[in-house]
């Protein structure tokens, strides 16, 4: 990429690389940019890297946002892509393993789930809060006050949610409540 561009791409910019492919500018350094590439997670990339190729100027500054902007607008930008989902790994320690839930009466049978099963089952449900979470922001007939206050429930979920980060590989994907955000 020329010099010249790296004042125009701000966060939520769509690039192409030659190596890691179509990405998402989250954050913007001094000499590079972190993107967050479809397949390939974050990465750091320089600024004048020659495999970068701006996709569509998103014509956003390059002021400091909140982490959960730079995720609704990621996933605007992954839902106008097509839907695609990020890929979400589960924990090493996890792999393979099983979930017991034993009753209080040992006459009766426990129920074994494999965890990837379970850890499957919790990221649609996140994938779905995250869903419905931007339907309500782009709703055009809730007021501000509406979509304000149903976001606070969403939110309160995610918090009873966190009980779950323990499964997740990487920090970036737990979920936060109301306490994390602060």
């Amino acid at each position: 990429m020329e010099s010249s561009d790296q004042l125009t791409l701000g966060i939520g910019t769509r690039l192409q690389h030659t190596q890691y492919g179509p990405g998402v500018i989250t954050g913007v350094r001094f000499a590079s940019y972190l993107i967050t590439f479809i397949n390939h997670g974050t990465k750091e990339i320089d600024k004048n890297d020659s495999n970068l190729e701006e996709i569509i100027p998103a014509n956003v500054s390059v002021e400091i946002e909140t982490h959960s902007d730079v995720e609704r607008s990621l996933l605007k930008i992954l839902r106008l892509w097509g839907g695609i989902s990020e890929p979400v790994p589960l924990g090493d320690r996890w792999q393979k393993g099983m979930m017991l839930l034993q009753p209080a009466d040992k006459s009766l049978k426990a129920k074994e789930v494999p965890i990837e099963d379970f850890f499957h089952k919790i990221v649609m449900l996140r994938d779905r809060l995250r869903v419905m979470e931007q339907q309500i922001n782009a709703h055009k007939l809730l007021s501000d006050e509406d979509k304000v206050n149903l976001q606070q429930y969403i939110t309160r979920i995610y918090g009873t949610l966190t009980t779950f980060n323990v499964l997740f590989r990487n920090k970036e994907q737990y979920f936060i409540g109301e306490k994390g955000k602060e």
